[in-house]
């Protein structure tokens, strides 16, 4: 009997799209890094509001530090068609219970181009709506 998967509420929204539109490219001889194309640059420090799931990166019932993908923890991200979607480290105003439930959330979107192993995508001052 073959496994079934849980339907999920699809997440994508033009900002999730031009999240999506981050890609590696050979940046010199050897060395790979990631592009963020002007589309998406020009989100860079701008309010913004991103629907999603709660990933928890740390044990507990509320959170102030997650991070927020278009599916859901119990959809394995790894497992899908095409490449691993795109999620964004949230840092919120205050901590919030976890749910399996989408969410919506407002803060300031930021790029982390510095080539560190930190995330690319920040939500910062997050406020759920």
């Amino acid at each position: 009997m073959a496994a079934q998967v849980k339907v999920h509420t699809d997440m994508r929204t033009p900002t999730w799209n031009l999240i999506g539109l981050r890609y590696d490219a050979e940046i010199e001889p050897r060395k790979w890094g990631s592009i963020f194309p002007s589309a998406l640059k020009a989100l860079n420090n701008k309010i913004i509001e991103l629907p999603g799931y709660i990933i928890p990166t740390k044990v507990g019932a509320k959170f102030s530090e997650f991070m927020l993908s278009i599916v859901p923890i119990a959809s394995c991200p790894y497992c899908s068609s095409g490449d691993i979607p795109s999620m964004v480290q949230v840092k919120m105003l205050k901590a919030i219970p976890i749910t399996e439930k989408p969410i919506k959330l407002r803060g300031v979107f930021m790029i982390n181009d510095s080539g560190d192993d930190r995330s690319e995508f920040f939500l910062l001052n997050a406020k759920q709506l």
